[in-house]
């Protein structure tokens, strides 16, 4: 079989992800109580992360190209989560929100500085080269990764697209969250774009299990350098435009309000008057 065949053919369904993700979608089915309006979001959050995890994308992610495995993590940080949470009822969340130590729980660990820093700090941290390539070595430790990444990311995007209005940011300080978070992002992302190649020593020399680094390198043209720029540029530009649709989208929700779009109106009339 060519390079090709091998990689479309790199299907790991490990039994923990198909089993993990058949009882998410079951637990969302019975607590959602028949409330199925928002289940289209929570469904596809729930294939983005399956097929993150099972498709050849893993497999490129776990032994070929790091910029694969960028894509990986921005799937499972800046795609997932919200919609997740998109896909959660009212109703539902009203209930869970109801119960006094889930409220507590809830309001503290989406304080935004806590939610921000916790976020950005395990993006930072799982990106650092001793615990990256530590991942890469071991899969209990490459498990913890991803389960951080999708629990703070989660922590991170809930005060913006929370389904209950009380639980959300107030947009101007939801601007300033998203934007500042854009910011780090692009940092690090600037960082590993124009580190020194080599960064992640697995990617240099991979095992090549599944017989394509000849495929990768000769007819792709994905040397290791090209491959840490690609991933860092991964991070910086598709990652920044998320984030810029997310500040776009608390500006519009913002917009719709019927007090907001008078407090705009009156600002633009008190404009046009002193120019006038």
């Amino acid at each position: 079989m060519n390079g090709i065949g091998n990689l479309l053919t790199a299907w790991d369904f490990d039994p923990s992800i198909v089993i993990g993700c058949a009882a998410l979608l079951a637990a969302y089915a019975l607590a959602q109580r028949g409330d199925y309006s928002h289940a289209p979001w929570f469904v596809a959050g729930a294939a983005a992360m399956f097929l993150a995890l099972v498709s050849p994308l893993d497999a490129l992610s776990d032994h070929y190209l790091f910029s694969a495995h960028m894509l990986q993590h921005l799937i499972l940080i800046l795609i997932v989560p919200p919609l997740l949470i998109t896909g959660q009822s009212e109703k539902f969340v009203r209930s869970v929100l109801a119960i006094p130590a889930l409220a507590r729980i809830e309001r503290v660990l989406t304080r935004p500085a806590l939610a921000w820093t916790l976020a950005a700090g395990a993006l930072w941290l799982w990106h650092w080269p001793v615990l990256y390539n530590a991942a890469l070595g071991d899969e209990n430790v490459h498990i913890v990764e991803h389960l951080c990444f999708l629990v703070t990311a989660t922590i991170f995007w809930w005060p913006i697209f929370a389904p209950v209005a009380s639980a959300r940011m107030e947009s101007t300080h939801a601007i300033i969250y998203l934007a500042t978070a854009a910011v780090s992002n692009s940092l690090l992302a600037i960082l590993l774009t124009f580190a020194k190649p080599g960064l992640y020593p697995a990617y240099v020399h991979p095992a090549d299990p599944l017989g394509i680094i000849a495929m990768l390198r000769d007819g792709c043209g994905i040397t290791p350098t090209v491959d840490q720029q690609l991933g860092g540029l991964l991070m910086w530009v598709p990652g920044g435009l998320i984030y810029l649709g997310a500040i776009m989208f608390v500006m519009a929700r913002w917009y719709s309000k019927p007090e907001a779009r008078g407090r705009a109106v009156g600002v633009g009339l008190r404009t046009i008057q002193r120019i006038t």
